[in-house]
């Protein structure tokens, strides 16, 4: 299905902040990196503020991190029902490209994506809420992206949706040799997880 969004059209990720262009659901967040002779150092969430200027709270409860080498796709996972994390996210060395797919079913926006390239030297960050999947393949030899999460990782009720689904049509650049753990390699497609029922609803 893709999206339309300048983003994907390589024009690079907009300074500042906001609702995505085409998932407005998917909130970008621009950070501002303070360099010096030491190097840099990056505000990389500031709960007020971005309540502030979003409207949404995000309260952390769990952090976590993951480091991928070149070629790794990870996602694209989601949550359907209670027990679900919104999450934030950033790449905090290396460089990968972010993808948030809406999976609601009955969404005006359903099957469409956001991306994004994150670049640890040129730091961003981007906010998923509940029920819109999350994937990232990594293109530096190591990236580590770091997870804000608002509630704790629940096993069995993560699930995904295959990330090479030809519906979804994600922007994988080529000429990268994708790995993928065989829980997403013998995932659904975006219409066998809807015909299953495994999607979260559009919230009426």
């Amino acid at each position: 299905m893709g999206t339309e969004s300048a983003v994907n059209g390589g024009e690079g990720f907009p300074e500042g902040e906001g609702p995505a262009p085409v998932v407005p659901d998917v909130w970008r967040v621009g950070l501002l990196p303070h360099e010096d002779a030491r190097g840099r150092f990056v505000e990389g969430f500031h709960q007020e503020r971005f309540a502030a200027v979003s409207g949404r709270l995000m309260t952390v409860r769990q952090v976590n991190y993951s480091v991928s080498r070149r070629g790794v796709v990870r996602g694209v996972h989601y949550f359907a029902g209670p027990g679900g994390q919104a999450k934030y996210v950033t790449c905090v060395s290396g460089e990968v490209l972010d993808v948030a797919v809406d999976l609601r079913a009955g969404s005006p926006t359903y099957g469409r994506w956001e991306s994004v390239l994150m670049d640890a030297s040129r730091p961003r960050a981007v906010h998923v809420p509940v029920g819109l999947g999350h994937a990232f393949v990594a293109l530096s030899g190591e990236a580590v992206m770091l997870y804000l999460c608002d509630e704790p990782y629940v096993p069995g009720l993560e699930r995904t949706v295959h990330p090479l689904d030809p519906e979804l049509a994600l922007p994988w650049p080529g000429g990268l040799d994708l790995t993928l753990s065989e829980r997403d390699r013998s995932a659904p497609s975006l219409e066998e997880a809807r015909a299953d029922g495994l999607l979260p609803p559009y919230p009426s």
